[in-house]
């Protein structure tokens, strides 16, 4: 289990198929009624034509015009008096940006430099030939030595294309502070919608790594619909039904042989060299 400062990350984007990193780190906000601390311009980071800003309508019926960016969060003075150990626990969540990623990464360092971060956790999905029925694969790895010999890791060896979640934790173990990845394995034949169930796996590997409890409810309920949901298109389609099954039993072969960390390394790495350009 991690002590100290611990900043999780998550994008929108290239690095979170069917929204389940950001799923899980929207629901640890919306628990602590996060706040946010500091924020990047918008306007030197997002093309609005790929990532456009949304108008809703508040409480009190004004317009109001919502842009893409990214946002450091902390809990609200109110969780942090009922808690105060949520101190110690910070947010990064945003929409990958879409220009000039060097200075960004050293914009999003300056916004933590002051606050003693010890580790960052950076949460990403990945389509993949997994089942919609059995618990997300979680494939962890990291650069760090120390990590890699606490949580028993291997050194990654991927070469090639790479999101923002890579460049950061570059410029941030170039700082000095290690950093964890956990990448989540998502059916990629229902990949149009977000996953709640993803979102919940993440939120479970996280209360393990961070020492956290949060409330997974909402997300366990908003998963057990969303996996019905799927059942229900696959009786009617036969040619889905045979391929979930043949997903299942290849599933349930590899973790009956308690796959290694290569195994999982080797999905990851397959499907990056496989989709270069792939969006979620």
């Amino acid at each position: 289990m991690l002590s100290g400062r611990i900043l999780l990350v998550a994008f929108e984007g290239w690095n979170d198929a069917t929204e389940g990193a950001s799923g899980a780190l929207k629901a640890i906000a919306n628990q602590v009624q996060a706040q946010t601390l500091e924020a990047v311009d918008p306007e030197d980071y997002y093309d609005f034509q790929f990532s456009r800003p949304m108008i809703e309508t508040d409480p009190e019926g004004n317009r109001i015009l919502t842009w893409p960016g990214t946002q450091l969060l902390q809990a609200s003075a109110e969780k942090l008096s009922e808690n105060p150990a949520l101190e110690r626990l910070y947010l990064l969540l945003g929409i990958e940006p879409s220009r000039r990623w060097l200075s960004f990464a050293a914009e999003v360092q300056e916004m933590i430099e002051d606050r003693e971060i010890d580790a960052v956790i950076m949460l990403g999905a990945m389509l993949a030939d997994v089942p919609h029925t059995r618990p997300m694969p979680v494939f962890k790895s990291s650069q760090n030595p120390d990590f890699i010999k606490l949580f028993d890791l291997e050194l990654s060896t991927y070469e090639g294309p790479v999101g923002i979640n890579t460049v950061l934790g570059q410029t941030f173990e170039a700082a000095g502070i290690p950093v964890l990845s956990l990448w989540g394995s998502v059916p990629h034949y229902v990949h149009n919608s977000s996953n709640p169930k993803a979102a919940l796996g993440f939120l479970n590997e996280l209360q393990s790594l961070i020492g956290f409890s949060f409330d997974t409810s909402e997300l366990a309920e908003q998963a057990f619909e969303w996996e019905r949901g799927i059942d229900d298109i696959a009786e009617g389609d036969d040619e889905m039904t045979v391929y979930v099954s043949q997903l299942e039993k290849q599933r349930d072969a590899f973790d009956s042989e308690q796959a290694s960390g290569d195994a999982l390394a080797r999905e990851f790495e397959k499907y990056l060299k496989d989709n270069p350009e792939s969006e979620s």
